[in-house]
């Protein structure tokens, strides 16, 4: 009996090795977020206001660390101008990941981050090239939604052109894509005009003591809001077919 112990100690200790090597470990990699304040992480003093990027760190599995870079009020090319996307490319390394989401303040003409259609167009595809350069995979997504529903219910677009300039840029050079504002708009309109404002910061006056006059604010996710955009991010992933949804711990379902 003593010797057969041994036998089978003895093979299970030969089988180790035998099994890493038939399954080897995955290799760490990093998830990059290039964005605004749609995605980004917020000072305590902005609560409930949560970028998507916060909840999207806790569905992965311990071979996967995101590294979120958004920051209010950037666009393309104020991203670049302040240093944030050099620190994205001085990290990231061979098997990374970068999500890159811009519009909402690129579109807009009346602030300093403007950035015509054509400098739009020509940043994405910069921070493309600059990804495949660094043998990280760069993914596309086109500005999650706001929240913008007409008279009778229906949700309206209110990124139509920039969208559609993410999705072109996408398309032509065969990068990876999730088009965030059509997936979100289909979210809301589940929701309807008026149960989609638990997915905003809207308060009333009195509600929370960091908003003491209340917010109207339909640009801007609450932690449920957040959450939802995250797995709709999560769901698209799945679809595209790549090694990282493996990595997925919590599988957001349709």
């Amino acid at each position: 009996m003593i010797v057969v112990e041994m036998k089978m100690k003895l093979m299970i200790l030969l089988a180790v090795p035998m099994l890493s090597f038939l399954f080897p470990a995955k290799k760490k990699i990093k998830l990059f977020l290039a964005g605004d304040s749609t995605i980004a992480i917020k000072e305590t003093k902005a609560f409930p206001e949560t970028g998507w990027g916060m909840p999207f760190v806790y569905f992965w599995d311990s071979t996967v660390t995101v590294v979120n870079k958004a920051k209010n009020g950037r666009s393309t090319s104020s991203f670049r101008k302040e240093g944030l996307w050099k620190s994205i490319m001085a990290e990231a390394a061979e098997g990374d990941y970068i999500f890159i989401q811009f519009g909402h303040n690129d579109e807009v003409p009346t602030k300093k981050t403007y950035t015509t259609e054509t400098e739009f167009r020509n940043n994405l595809l910069q921070y493309v090239k600059e990804s495949r350069e660094k043998k990280a995979t760069p993914i596309l997504l086109t500005p999650v939604a706001r929240r913008k529903f007409t008279t009778d219910g229906k949700i309206e677009g209110t990124h139509d052109v920039y969208a559609q300039i993410v999705r072109d840029a996408a398309a032509a050079e065969n990068v990876l894509f999730i088009d965030l504002d059509k997936k979100s708009q289909d979210l809301y309109q589940q929701f309807g005009a008026e149960q989609s404002k638990l997915l905003f910061v809207q308060l009333k006056s009195g509600e929370h003591p960091n908003y003491p006059d209340g917010k109207d604010d339909n640009t801007h996710f609450s932690e449920l809001g957040a959450r939802l955009i995250a797995q709709l991010v999560l769901i698209e992933l799945r679809t595209l077919n790549i090694e990282l949804t493996d990595r997925i711990i919590t599988q957001a379902k349709k």
